[in-house]
Formats: structure tokens, C-alpha cells, sequence
């Protein structure tokens, strides 16, 4: 079995990569990619890419960091062209704690997908909302509209959204990520709409260190904890961690358009 964790978080408290991914590899994990949230965040990403052989990276700006980013998008062309960078992310809105004003997400995401757009790489999405409302989502969808429209390529990074929403998202040919959520006792949402993302549009992540699957919910959450997320897809989707592994390694290769060693 071997698993892509598309999407988990380097800090500098993790130590060094190598150190890291000493401490969380396991057997059935293979692949990773850093996602950055801000400018910092990218560059750590990117450092710990560097250093491990199966890791790729991504250099965005979360939305709740938006606020620091109006008008500086350009320090992102840093990343333009480096070794191993596969994504622009994470990106997105977030109006479950709106830490930036919504215009002002609402630019800076378009910003960066002017820039995945340039670099020809694909998009991760952050899209939140308060229960009960579907503002984000909207605006996200009409945004990511047009970004496809443009021929870009995107995730929905941790989708909890509506199987109305699911359904819209994915006639933009969306990529779809599930993380240890669907482990939680009452993400019965999220099982739900498992059963409605195509084989090929389905992707595993773990957001580490936060959203820790069940049973390790409470402690820090690490890409080696992937194969708990995997065992549970599977079992959603009635086939074995061994064919879930095969089918969204695939899918994470397609979307990244890398070749896999």
C-alpha cells in the first residue's frame, strides 16, 4: 500500500525533515505534500521538500492571513519555477472566523489563482463557513468558476460542504480532499458525501497537526496517521485500504502532474 498525504502542515517545531519524517513515517505512507498557509509557512514547506526524496510542496496564503498579503502577492514569486513546488495553496475563504475582512480574501485568493494560473499549477482550496451558511461558498464557486473557465485546476482542500455544493463544485472538475474528519462520530456528513465524489476526483490528506483521526483525536496529527483516513474511506466506498491507496495515490500524481518514483 502506498499512500499520498496530500496536504499537512511543517512547523518549526517538528525539528529538522529529516528528523520529521523519521519520527512519522510509517509503511503505507510514501508520498506528502507541504502545504504553505503564508510566506513563512511556503519556505519551510518548500526546505522540507528539499530535503525529503518523496515530498513535494505548495506556497500560498491561508485566508486568514490575507490580511498581510493585499497588494504583496509579487514576494510569491519567490517560488516561481523552484524544485518540487506543485501547487499554488493554501488558499481560499474562510468565513467561519473571518480574521480578514471578506473583500479582502476574496482579492488575494483571486490573486493567487492569477499566479496558478501563470505557473500552470494547480489550486488548493480552503472554503469555510458558519453552520448553517453557504456564503463561502458561494463566492468560492464563483470565483473557482471562472479560474476554470481559464482551464485552471483545483482542490477543495477538507470539504465539508452540501451534496448540492459537491455536485456544483465538481462540474468545475474538482478535486475533492478528505481528511481524519471522516472518522469523527458525528461527520456523518462527511461519510455522506464520500459516496458522491467519483473514484477519480477523491484525494486523502490529514491537515497535520490538526484534525487527528479517530483513534488518535486529541493528540497531534501527523501524515502517518493517513492510513486511519484511508481505512475509513475505504470503508465507506466498499473496497480495500489497499484499492483506496492505489486509487487516490493515482488521483494525487494527476493532480499534482508529477510522475511518482
Amino acid at each position: 500500500m502506498k499512500l499520498f498525504d496530500t496536504h499537512f502542515h511543517f512547523y518549526d517545531d517538528c525539528g529538522t525533515p529529516e528528523e520529521y519524517w523519521e519520527k512519522i513515517h510509517i509503511d503505507g505512507l510514501e508520498y506528502v505534500l507541504a502545504a504553505g498557509a503564508d510566506y513563512e509557512e511556503s519556505l519551510l514547506a518548500q526546505k522540507f521538500a528539499r530535503h525529503i526524496e518523496n515530498a513535494w510542496y505548495s506556497a500560498g496564503a491561508h485566508p486568514h492571513s490575507a490580511g498581510k498579503y493585499t497588494n504583496r502577492i509579487n514576494m510569491f514569486e519567490d517560488f516561481r519555477d523552484t524544485e518540487k513546488l506543485v501547487a499554488v495553496g493554501e488558499i481560499g475563504l474562510d468565513y467561519f472566523y473571518e480574521h480578514s475582512e471578506r473583500r479582502t480574501q476574496w482579492k488575494v485568493m483571486e490573486q493567487f489563482l492569477e499566479l496558478a494560473l501563470s505557473w500552470n499549477l494547480p489550486a488548493i482550496i480552503h472554503c469555510r463557513d458558519q453552520d448553517g451558511r453557504d456564503d463561502a461558498y458561494e463566492d468560492c464557486y464563483k470565483i473557482l468558476r471562472d479560474f476554470a473557465g481559464n482551464q485552471g485546476c483545483f482542490e477543495l482542500h477538507c470539504f465539508a460542504g452540501s451534496i448540492s455544493w459537491l455536485d456544483k463544485f465538481l462540474e468545475l472538475d474538482s478535486y475533492i480532499g478528505v481528511t481524519g474528519m471522516v472518522t469523527f462520530s458525528k461527520a456523518h456528513n462527511i461519510r455522506k458525501l464520500i459516496k458522491y465524489v467519483p473514484d477519480n476526483r477523491l484525494l486523502l490528506e490529514t491537515d497535520s497537526p490538526y484534525l487527528a483521526p479517530t483513534p488518535h483525536r486529541g493528540k497531534k496529527n501527523n501524515p502517518g496517521y493517513l492510513v486511519n483516513v484511508a481505512t475509513k474511506v475505504a470503508e465507506e466506498k466498499h473496497i480495500s485500504p489497499e484499492e483506496c491507496a492505489k486509487l487516490t495515490t493515482a488521483n494525487a500524481a494527476a493532480f499534482f502532474n508529477i510522475v511518482l518514483p
